[in-house]
């Protein structure tokens, strides 16, 4: 794997710290900036609405540049963002901040997966996206908890502070290994060829999974703190041990997604969101069981990250013709289902079903992941079938997958 794919990866994990660090340092925010917890938590609602409408908007407006000057760019306003957000005088000028970090975050995702899978062979574009995709699961396994460490004893704008250090040590390695100009690999950008693309219906169906499966994932753990707390009996000092234990098993889940995502993208699927929908509902009815809760928040960890390579290397397989816009805005439906699905658990909560509503929502959002992957699998089937219909003579045997189009190579 070239060296190339592990360092957007570090890239990834320096600005995902950012992303996810802010849920520890939200009292010393509201502390320092005099202003109220769930005020300052909308700071975590500027950045996801951030990624969800900076993604595709970005792609769209550096598709003529090359993926090397795109990426340093993002990289350079996102610590430009940090920097000010660090020093900050006011809760308004870090909002602000947080909106402009995340468009530029949204904006690197984007173009890194697609000069991730750019710098591989065509059956290791899992593997390079399982890479980079390491990087998110490892800021939450290290970065966050790291952060929350920095903010009590040095204070947040230390945290701040950090992300920058690490994001400019990504910057200038991504800058040393990555070629100037276009590579060989990247076709001539064509925003009417990307955008033309984005008509195919199976694109957008490969969308839904990404947002159902990932927002059945993300559910249950924005609220794992209180079930294992106020349900579960943990005390409050073990939290973090736990909960990196979450992260361990998406470290894990993560690795294998990434082995199977290109040999068998549909099977991994199906039996990751199954495994995450079934254990969804087994920690809903067994929460109060302090054992069985932290095995199954392993579990939750590997099955929701075991589909990421797949869902995030679905779309350059159905949409190989936009390379650059397909996977921005599946960064956007992935952060639509962080944003929605931790909403719909407040609300379950607020309407006075406790705590382990939040795995019922989670095991519903799973059986309707379930739902649109099979929607997904039957486009899919439908495509070969009309394929090799119109490219095998009747006196031909089946077409092997080497023959297969790009659209079908990531059927199993």
């Amino acid at each position: 794997m070239p060296i190339a794919v592990h360092l957007l990866g570090l890239g990834i994990f320096a600005q995902g710290t950012s992303e996810f660090m802010l849920a520890g340092l939200l009292p010393n925010v509201a502390t320092d900036l005099g202003v109220s917890i769930p005020d300052a938590g909308l700071l975590v609602s500027a950045f996801a609405i951030g990624m969800v409408v900076g993604a595709p908007v970005l792609a769209v407006g550096t598709l003529r540049l090359p993926r090397r000057t795109a990426l340093i760019a993002f990289q350079l306003v996102f610590v430009a963002g940090h920097v000010v957000g660090a020093l900050a005088p006011g809760y308004g000028v870090l909002f602000a901040t947080r909106v402009v970090s995340a468009f530029a975050y949204a904006g690197f995702w984007a173009v890194a997966a697609a000069t991730a899978v750019g710098l591989v062979a065509p059956d290791a574009k899992g593997k390079a996206l399982s890479i980079v995709g390491t990087g998110l699961t490892l800021a939450t396994i290290v970065g966050v908890p790291a952060g929350t460490v920095l903010s009590q004893h040095v204070g947040w704008r230390a945290a701040f502070w950090a992300v920058v250090a690490l994001t400019v040590v990504s910057l200038l390695a991504l800058l040393a290994v990555l070629p100037a100009g276009r590579t060989g690999q990247e076709a001539p950008a064509s925003p009417r060829r990307e955008l033309t693309a984005l008509a195919r219906p199976a694109l957008w169906v490969s969308y839904l999974v990404t947002t159902l499966s990932f927002g059945a994932a993300i559910v249950t753990f924005s609220y794992l703190t209180p079930v294992l707390t106020e349900v579960s009996g943990l005390p409050a000092g073990l939290v973090p041990a736990v909960l990196a234990l979450y992260g361990v098993g998406g470290l894990l889940g993560m690795t294998l997604g990434g082995r199977t995502a290109d040999r068998h993208p549909l099977r991994t699927l199906f039996l990751g969101v199954g495994g995450l929908t079934a254990a969804s509902a087994l920690l809903a009815l067994t929460a109060a069981h302090l054992a069985v809760t932290i095995a199954l928040v392993f579990v939750l960890g590997l099955t929701g990250y075991v589909t990421n390579p797949v869902v995030q290397s679905r779309v350059f397989a159905i949409a190989p013709d936009a390379p650059t816009l397909a996977p921005a805005v599946n960064t956007s439906a992935f952060n639509v289902g962080i944003t929605l699905t931790p909403m719909l658990g407040g609300l379950t909560i607020d309407a006075g079903y406790g705590f382990t509503s939040v795995a019922w929502v989670g095991a519903a959002v799973g059986a309707a992941a379930l739902a649109a992957a099979l929607w997904a699998a039957t486009l899919q089937r439908h495509a070969k079938s009309r394929t090799v219909t119109a490219r095998t003579p009747v006196t031909s045997g089946s077409p092997t997958a080497g023959d297969r189009p790009d659209a079908l190579a990531a059927v199993d």
